[in-house]
């Protein structure tokens, strides 16, 4: 059985034409162009703005003219991560999708259906003639993972909406009214070459295996980061014996918790021998330390040949130094909500762009802003200690919980009604596009659920069947409530 096969079959159809168009995060000419065709084809009104978002339009049903307008909104792209021996090209591949069980998933990459999923369901909402709603907008934004650059620039007049359902969450039978807000931090080293001494031996290690992640909802899981557990063996390594640094590379996006990290680095040729022994033993030592959360992490050792030129010694150890001593994971919890994270930092990825520079990039959240720019001056600081230059994203809002929220109340009215269950209401540790919106528009109400996924922003993200359909039943109730209020 294919996906498009699968019931509800309206939005899993919409899904599985998703998935087959590339839709990388500042790469959405495809996706875009697909949208407005789809709009064309089924004689929806559709318009743009300057940075691309799309927004379609779909009159009420008939009797239902006056009732409020509902804005749905949905991200148009996905992150792109894959695993090291998967061949695919996020710029013009199709997703490989199969189901395993209960479940969607993804052939070694991420899947895309954060937010491919809440996608569908506008669509399908567009195409469903028997639905009763009111007047609806339905709103995709672009380049939502890696700086909400969408939703920060949304076009005058777009929407016009004041209740807008966000269909980015993900957990079955949860209902989020606020999330964190972010900012990145990004750390620049600069370094002379200098020529690689001869008498040392060359080695790449490298981690792989791990679960990674999101950023924001994942963080509280304690997951390993890949270029932690590097530059904590090359520091172990740097206080013992004679070494040089050639290359470090580990992660890959700012909302993601690094899966795989490497490194290249000499060492004299005197103590190869007892380096070998020891990563050994480090690489027991570590998976012992993440059994039960890390179960397939993979060291690997190879020999390589003698470079012409590394890093100079100063800066690399100051570098490996900042990326082991950073700060990374939870920082604090909200006094607030139970069981939410209010506050974190991501030590999400080092780069080698171009030839002496190195970029360290890290991403910051919390639901209280003051806390959020505390932390992000935190590892400011501490890279500024390590001699690099740093500097700041704009950042983006926390969207602040409103239990008085209208809307809130109708969709949990509306979840219990169906399944005889009240939903929980919750705040995310997760960034979403709300807060903006609503800076602009002090005035929406705004909910935010979706259907049951798990690892997301990895090639572990999968969708969960039996709640997509939930998810669709949801919405379709909800917007027949609006409607008739």
């Amino acid at each position: 059985m294919e996906i498009k096969d699968l019931k509800p079959e309206l939005i899993w159809k919409c899904f599985d034409e998703v998935t087959k168009v590339p839709r990388p995060s500042c790469h959405e000419e495809k996706i875009r162009e697909f949208l407005l065709n789809f709009a064309k084809e089924n004689g929806i009104d559709v318009k743009t703005d300057e940075v691309g978002n799309v927004v379609m339009s779909k009159a009420a049903t008939p009797g239902h003219e006056g009732a409020p307008t509902v804005i749905l909104q949905a991200h148009m792209d996905m992150v792109c991560e894959k695993n090291k021996d998967v061949e695919h090209d996020f710029m013009k591949d199709p997703i490989k999708t199969y189901i395993d069980g209960d479940w969607v998933r993804a052939k070694g990459t991420t899947l895309g259906a954060d937010n491919g999923i809440g996608v569908a369901a506008a669509m399908a909402v567009m195409l469903d003639k028997e639905l009763v709603h009111g007047p609806i907008e339905a709103l995709f934004t672009v380049n939502e993972e890696i700086g909400l650059e969408g939703a920060q620039n949304l076009g005058k007049d777009m929407i016009k909406g004041k209740i807008l359902l966000n269909l980015d969450s993900e957990d079955d039978g949860e209902i989020f009214v606020g999330c964190a807000g972010g900012i990145d931090t990004t750390a620049e080293f600069t370094y002379k070459r200098s020529f690689a001494p001869k008498h040392f031996k060359y080695v790449r290690v490298a981690v792989s295996g791990l679960l990674g992640g999101h950023s924001g909802g994942d963080i509280h899981l304690g997951r390993a980061n890949a270029n932690k557990v590097i530059a904590r063996f090359i520091w172990e390594c740097s206080q013992k014996w004679d070494m040089t640094l050639v290359a470090f590379e580990g992660g890959n996006l700012r909302n993601a918790i690094p899966r795989e990290a490497h490194a290249v680095f000499g060492i004299h040729t005197d103590h190869h021998a007892e380096m070998q022994e020891r990563l050994a033993e480090y690489s027991e030592e570590i998976k012992k330390e993440y059994a039960g959360i890390e179960p397939s992490m993979k060291f690997e050792v190879e020999e390589v040949e003698s470079p012409e030129y590394c890093m100079d010694s100063e800066t690399s150890l100051a570098m490996v130094r900042a990326i082991y001593s950073a700060p990374h994971g939870v920082i604090s919890m909200s006094h607030d909500l139970e069981g939410l994270v209010e506050t974190s930092t991501n030590l999400a990825s080092v780069k080698m762009p171009e030839a002496c520079k190195v970029i360290v990039t890290t991403s910051q959240r919390s639901s209280v802003e003051t806390r959020k720019n505390d932390i992000a001056g935190q590892v400011e600081a501490h890279f500024q200690l390590a001699g690099a230059k740093v500097t700041h994203s704009d950042g983006y809002p926390g969207w602040a919980p409103n239990m008085n929220s209208p809307i809130m109340k109708i969709t949990a009215e509306a979840y219990e009604e169906l399944f005889g269950v009240k939903p929980a209401i919750k705040a995310i540790h997760a960034g979403l596009e709300c807060g903006l919106f609503l800076a602009d528009n002090p005035d929406l109400d705004m909910v935010s659920f979706g259907p049951t996924m798990t690892g997301v922003h990895s090639p572990d993200e999968q969708v969960n069947i039996p709640t997509v359909d939930k998810f669709w039943r949801h919405l379709c109730k909800v917007l027949e409530k609006v409607a008739k209020v």
